[in-house]
């Protein structure tokens, strides 16, 4: 009775840090910032073909408002600036979970050898 109790624990261990994976998630925002300063990093580049005196539109809801050449690349380049950021420190909260997550595998490794001794334990009765 004590073993099938010990076995329930375990197990009950296993799924709680198994549930504590939650990587991808983060993976999926990262890309989704990718996206973004490729598509700013564009814009750049075609602003930048522009003459000075060209007109420049942004659209705000349904309405396309003209604005000036060097207000829109400013916008553009701190967007840019922005999004790197957000990266970077994506990046950050990604190693220092991954980190984490190498532990947690570790001691479910641990908790899984546990659980196969009890079971061979079972076993031999």
């Amino acid at each position: 009775m004590a073993t099938s109790s010990a076995m329930r624990d375990l197990q009950h261990e296993l799924e709680t840090k198994a549930n504590d994976l939650h990587i991808s998630k983060n993976h999926e925002i990262r890309k989704k910032y990718t996206v973004q300063v490729g598509e700013n990093e564009l814009v750049l580049k075609e602003l930048d073909l522009l003459s000075e005196d060209a007109n420049v539109y942004k659209l705000i809801g349904p309405v396309l408002v003209k604005q000036d050449l060097a207000e829109a690349n400013a916008n553009v380049r701190k967007r840019i600036e922005y999004i790197s950021a957000e990266l970077k420190r994506l990046d950050a909260t990604l190693q220092d979970m991954e980190e984490k997550q190498n532990s947690k595998k570790d001691g479910i490794y641990k908790i899984q050898q546990k659980i196969q001794a009890l079971q061979a334990g079972k076993a031999k009765v």
